[in-house]
């Protein structure tokens, strides 16, 4: 199936995964015209540490916005499951001073999220600060503050344009904080830049499913991309119901290998700052006999040459704008091995839109 025949047949997934480039534009443009940043910052002057919570992919967004915070503001931040934040309070508050927990939930009614947002403010007597994309949720009545996405949200189960919109709001939020002007202005030229990147791409992906059968999906990823591999596997197994995993790159020597065969595809996020390092893994893998997708924003000839399939970004940005447009490959990837299944990703096997509890 050709991407011209997949825009002639309705598909909200479809339509929302192309539609980034301009969603994150209005994202930005949005936050940058909002008071609501200023009043965040504001209120969570005094905090020390910080603590991103989600469930599904919303708890994959937490880990890849906690590092981001981390690796931007110096300050320490984690991410952990909302489940926790229930059944294992200790461990997800463990004694700190001045924490600001960050609850996330595209539409502001996923139960475990709203009842730690809950927790955390009732019990554990912590600032909330809640992201969505839904307007007057439960969430938002619940937090501290709450930034409303509106833009982001989407009609499709599988969270796609949200998760990139909102990892890019918290990565403003956190460059906001500490005054850094120029990584704020890498996030406006990356996702001017990106939106007509999404097309070419979406053939070139589309045509390597076409040509590629394999039985199990990889993903690997160091630092503040490891939150991506685990969404991106997440991606593939929601959309097209086939088995993936998901490794930190140099994790998958000790031992995960022993699964890599002709049959295996392995995708690389690969990152700046330590590519020479992870670029030996992805030769390791090939030389194995696995097939090797990798993305990333400038090849070498040794990528180039060990790729079965080479996304290359070439945008001229700080390394941590490059995690939501990495994201992107994976959406992709997930929703043609599934159209390629006779499978329909906008009604994914086993799945609701939010999960609520009784």
């Amino acid at each position: 199936m050709s991407t011209n025949e997949v825009t002639q047949q309705p598909s909200e997934t479809w339509n929302e995964i192309l539609s980034q480039g301009q969603v994150w534009q209005a994202t930005l443009q949005e936050l940058k015209q909002s008071t609501v940043p200023d009043r965040i910052l504001k209120a969570s002057g005094t905090s020390r540490s910080w603590l991103f919570v989600g469930c599904g992919t919303s708890f994959y967004l937490a880990e890849a916005a906690a590092t981001s915070w981390t690796l931007l503001t110096g300050e320490p931040a984690r991410a952990v499951p909302a489940s926790e934040i229930l059944l294992y309070p200790a461990l997800s508050h463990q004694g700190e001073a001045d924490v600001h927990a960050v609850v996330i939930s595209r539409s502001g009614r996923t139960s475990e999220a709203v009842r730690a947002a809950t927790a955390l403010k009732n019990d554990l007597h912590i600032s909330t600060l809640g992201i969505t994309c839904a307007q007057e949720s439960p969430l938002e009545a619940v937090c501290d503050t709450t930034i409303v996405l509106r833009a982001a949200d989407e009609k499709s189960t599988v969270m796609t344009r949200s998760f990139t919109s909102m990892l890019l709001s918290l990565q403003y939020l956190a460059a906001r904080r500490c005054g850094n002007d120029l990584f704020v202005q890498s996030l406006s030229e990356m996702a001017e830049q990106f939106s007509e990147h999404i097309p070419p791409l979406a053939e070139e992906i589309e045509s390597f499913v076409r040509k590629t059968i394999v039985d199990d999906y990889i993903f690997l990823g160091q630092g503040p991309f490891h939150g991506i591999a685990r969404e991106a596997a997440l991606k593939v197994m929601e959309m097209s119901c086939s088995y993936s995993q998901f490794f930190h790159a140099l994790e998958f020597r000790h031992g995960p290998k022993a699964i890599v065969s002709p049959q295996t595809c392995l995708t690389f996020f690969l990152s700046e700052t330590a590519q020479q390092t992870e670029k030996e893994v992805l030769q390791e893998m090939k030389e194995l006999g696995g097939v090797i997708v990798a993305v990333c924003n400038q090849a070498d000839a040794n990528i180039r040459r060990c790729s079965d399939l080479l996304v290359e970004m070439n945008l001229p940005v700080n390394e941590l704008a490059l995690l939501a447009p990495y994201t992107v490959p994976a959406q992709l990837l997930g929703f043609f091995t599934g159209r390629n299944k006779g499978l329909n990703p906008d009604q994914p096997k086993n799945l609701t839109r939010v999960v609520i509890l009784d």
